[in-house]
Order: structure tokens, then sequence, then C-alpha cells
């Protein structure tokens, strides 16, 4: 990796409140190694001193740009976790990286933790040790098994290694944890509790360094270590059955109760309300300019009502937008496709957007009839087919709603622009007003069907004159530089909300 991608790295791990935190106890040998390496890629570095007393204190104390906490005996490798988790919320880290001291793991594994946190924030990553002609001591190769085995049976989640010291922790979902332990198989009981408490655990695959057996330095004592893991297995075994089970079976209700409620109000409006306005709109009387008027306010009132007023049950709704921004202003507004959900997002704030759709939303049997009087238009036909409509809308002062995608992504990032929103924006000679939509893929994701927790996040840009599109040049540069604005803003948005995921 480059010194740029480093430094990328780096900039990255900071702005999504990422730190690492490296516990030691007499790692003399290593620890300067270790600490420098890390330095490479990450600029906020915790080094716990557990008591050390072969002169790596001093060590680490003549390290610059570290922060250090120190013990003044020997407690654990758990309890010097904990404390390494304590001062890195108080200086403000959403997530903290850990690894030993030992010189087994390798820094430059830290940006694959980094790519997988900005796939799926709010989870414990743990590393998979390939250990493949790694020469381990029997005592070694068993307690992974043993550990792998018996988290299993406690949780019901399978992990390939559940033995490795290197991982990524969403601290601010562990606060509050209290653990049993506070030496080695500490880890093993936090990912456990952690498990217990909803905590979405994931693998990245790491490299790991065994020295000659010779020069290895190892605090793992078989006899009284397993003998710890196996008092503590019992006792989580115990716990699984009067606490962590209920806990897990309350969330899956939990899901599908919100989902199974939201999808009963969403049939009861249509059939009680949307429905009796439709036809008595489209049966009484000609379709006029005013009753497609009046169709598309019942649609921003109704979108308003389920986003705003009631709201989606686990999910917080989140708006921004300039003061100054006039949404009775024609334009040709733009937003990166997430989910099912981000038609209700745009229209709970303006109620002259018309949206260009796709045809399963045209025929839909719900609401496909209100969509369609209500002037939304089928993008399938082309842009040259539907411009006279198009047009005929911005002269009664809609909007027109485009997302440039033209599909949901299935994980959040942003995909190829289309030229069309362009087109239209050049054709009627519009301003283009980008938003930009976060979190609603992950509230509900693509070819799932049940609601998660979490936020959805909106924010307005500021409108992009006729002048400014021509400077970018021809719609296909427009589209490549919307692209890249959209990566580079939805990029800020998950810095920002996935610390409090």
């Amino acid at each position: 990796m480059t010194d740029d991608n480093n430094a990328q790295v780096r900039r990255t791990l900071h702005d999504r409140g990422i730190c690492v935190v490296i516990p030691t106890y007499n790692n003399h040998a290593t620890i300067r190694q270790v600490i420098e390496s890390v330095l490479g890629y990450c600029s906020d570095v915790i080094v716990v001193d557990d008591g050390c007393t072969d002169g790596t204190a001093d060590i680490i104390n003549g390290i610059d740009g570290i922060t250090v906490v120190s013990c003044p005996q020997n407690r654990g490798k758990g309890h010097a976790l904990k404390l390494g988790f304590k001062r890195a919320l108080q200086l403000g880290f959403s997530y903290a990286i850990t690894l030993d001291a030992d010189g087994q793991h390798f820094a430059d594994d830290i940006p694959a933790f980094l790519k997988k946190n900005q796939e799926r924030p709010g989870t414990l990553i743990v590393g998979n040790r390939d250990l493949r002609g790694v020469d381990r001591t029997g005592g070694s190769s068993f307690a992974n098994k043993f550990s792998n085995f018996w988290f299993w049976v406690q949780t019901g989640r399978a992990l390939p290694d559940t033995q490795t010291g290197y991982r990524l922790y969403p601290l601010k979902k562990l606060k509050g944890l209290s653990l049993l332990t506070s030496r080695y198989e500490a880890e093993l009981e936090l990912m456990v509790f952690a498990s217990w408490h909803g905590v979405e655990i994931c693998t990245v695959p790491v490299k790991v360094y065994y020295p000659p057996r010779a020069e290895r330095v190892s605090h793992f004592r078989p006899a009284i270590d397993f003998g710890r893991i196996s008092m503590l297995n019992t006792v989580l075994c115990a716990l699984a059955v009067v606490y962590g089970l209920p806990l897990r079976l309350w969330r899956i209700m939990m899901r599908y109760l919100r989902t199974g409620y939201s999808i009963a109000f969403f049939l009861i409006n249509s059939c009680i309300l949307t429905m009796p306005i439709v036809w008595f709109e489209t049966h009484t009387g000609p379709i006029t300019n005013r009753k497609r008027d009046t169709l598309r306010r019942f649609i921003h009132t109704a979108a308003r009502f389920i986003m705003v007023t009631h709201g989606i049950p686990g999910t917080k709704f989140v708006c921004r937008k300039p003061a100054d921004i006039d949404f009775s202003k024609p334009r040709v507004i733009i937003c990166n496709h997430q989910s099912h959900l981000d038609l209700m997002c745009q229209l709970a704030l303006a109620r002259n957007m018309v949206f260009l759709t796709n045809d399963w939303v045209w025929h839909n049997p719900c609401y496909g009839a209100l969509i369609r009087n209500a002037e939304y238009l089928p993008a399938t036909k082309g842009m040259d087919a539907i411009m006279p409509q198009i047009r005929s809308l911005v002269e009664r002062g809609c909007s027109i709603a485009v997302y440039p995608e033209g599909t949901r992504s299935r994980d959040g990032s942003v995909g190829r622009f289309h030229q069309g929103a362009f087109y239209i924006a050049q054709q009627l000679g519009l301003e283009v007003l980008p938003m930009y939509l976060y979190g609603a893929n992950k509230v509900l994701k693509k070819k799932t069907y049940h609601l998660n927790k979490g936020q959805i996040y909106i924010e307005v840009g500021q409108p992009v004159s006729r002048d400014e599109l021509e400077r970018i040049g021809d719609t296909r540069h427009q589209a490549l530089h919307f692209r890249s604005l959209y990566k580079q803003k939805i990029e800020q948005l998950s810095n920002m909300i996935d610390q409090d995921a």
C-alpha cells in the first residue's frame, strides 16, 4: 500500500471514530515494532501497560503520538481492554481495533477492518486467522476449537475463530456490559454478551505470524486457562438459557412485530383512505389537472404522516435542508436510490414532485392507480417519448424527481449514474437539486421483507444552476461529476452517522 493510500486510511479511520487499542504485558522485544507498524495506518493509538515489569513501559512511554494507559499491577488482558475502551470513549471514539503486542498480527490488515466497518457499521468484526502451515501447539489449536463450539452453543452463531485478539469493537454498543472475568477468557465472554445484546458479529480474513517456539512470548497457561475457560463456559451456558435466549427471542419477536404492524398500517390506510379517495377523484367526472394536483397533495400528506408524524417503528427520520430552499420552483431533483422507502422520504418534503418510476411501481395493484393519475411517469418508455408530458408538468410548476442510478443499491454504495436526469435539465433549462439519502437500505434491505431498527437521513443540497451544469460539460460528464459528488457525500454521511450505529 502506498503512502497516499495509508494517509487516506488514517483520515478515514479518524473520521469514522476508529482507534487502535494495544494491551501489552512484558512484550519488550516486539512492542516498538508493533506500535510503529500500526502508526503507519492509524494515527489514534492507545497502548495499555498491564503492569509490565520487563522494560516495556519505558519503550512505550518513549514513543511519540500515542496515548498510554498504565496499570500499577498486572490484572489481565480483559481488564486492560476495559481500560483501553474506557479511554477511547473518553477521547470520543466510537470503535476500537484491538491487536496483540507480541507481533503475531499484521498492521496491513487494518484496512480490511475499515472496509468491513464501512459495509457493516455497528458490527463487532472478528479477525479470522489463516492458520494453514502455522506451527501451533496442540493446546492452542484445541482451545480454539473448544471455544468455537461453546460460543455456538451459547449464542447460536458459528464463528471460525473465536480466540483471535484481532478485532474491531463497536464501543458504544458495549458500554455498560459488565464482565465476569478479567483475563484471557474475557475476550470470549465479551463476544458472548455482545451477541446476547443484539450486536451483529462478522469476520474478516487476517494473516498471522508465530515465531519459532524458542522465541515465543506466551502468557497462555494450558491447565489454569483451560480451567478458567471451562468454568466460564459453564456459567455462560446457564446464563444463555435464562438470559441470552430470552433476549434473542424478544428481538426476533419485536422485529417481526414492527414489520407486521407496518404492513398492517400500510394496508389499512391503503384500503380505508387511498382507494376511496382515488376512486372518488377518478370516477366523478373527467380527470382534470386540479384532480391530479389533489392526488399529489394527498401523496405528500400521506408520506409526511408516515415518515414524520407517525413514523416507522424503530426508525428515526432526520431531514436537513437549507432554509432558503423553495420547493415551489420547478427543478430536476436527483437522489441516490437505496430502498423502497426512498420515495416516501422525498415525498415528505414537498408535494409538487413527480417521479420517474419503474414499471412495477406503475402497475402496482395497491397504489398503481394513484401513481398513474398523479402523473408519475414510467422511465422505461425513454426520455424522448415522455418529454412532452414532462414539459407540461414543469410548466404547471412540478419538479421532476429522478434516481440517476435507475435501481436500488444492494449495499448502499452509489452506482453508475445514467444521463436521463441531466438530459431533462438540459432540454428544459432547469436547475438540478441534489438530495442525499443514507440509512434507508439498512432499515429495509434489498430482497428482504422485514424492517430493522435504524436511522434514515436525508439532506437537501444547494441547487446547481444551468450555467454551472454547462461548465461541468455535456450530460455524460455531468453524470460522472454528480456520481463522484454523491460518493464523497455518502462517505461523509457514513462517517458521521455510523459512529452512532
